[in-house]
């Protein structure tokens, strides 16, 4: 079984035993909520589904969303991915990405600590879970 790992470089600074999880955050001019829904696989992180609440600047919607409870959702079509790279910013403005499972939304500040220049990016990836 394979589980999600948050770090750099391939030093794990946080492990979590999902299948799968949403990743959320608000765009930081627009403050629009985008949520992307990834399965973890052996080859890294499937993007299932991608939604967003409205467009402006920097947010086109792809021609292919379709309009569903307020959200515009569609289905990017990527290979996995491995790693999947984030940048953090310190700014109050920008806010954190969230990572949202069956209990719930938490910021990634809850495992990783909060956003820090020292630490500017986080990749999240597929890795093997400690139990086998």
């Amino acid at each position: 079984m394979n589980t999600l790992c948050l770090g750099l470089a391939g030093v794990i600074w946080a492990q979590l035993p999902l299948a799968e999880f949403t990743l959320a955050w608000d765009h930081s001019v627009e403050k629009i909520r985008w949520e992307e829904d990834y399965q973890i696989d052996a080859t890294g992180l499937l993007l299932r589904e991608a939604r967003v609440r409205g467009s402006g600047a920097g947010m086109e919607i792809p021609e292919d969303a379709v309009l569903r409870d307020g959200s515009w959702h569609y289905r990017p079509q990527l290979p996995a991915l491995q790693p999947l790279r984030l940048g953090r910013s310190s700014a109050p403005a920008a806010g954190d990405y969230q990572l949202c499972t069956g209990t719930g939304c938490h910021p990634l500040a809850d495992w990783l600590g909060a956003p820090s220049p020292l630490r500017p990016v986080v990749e999240l990836w597929s890795c093997p879970s400690p139990l086998g």
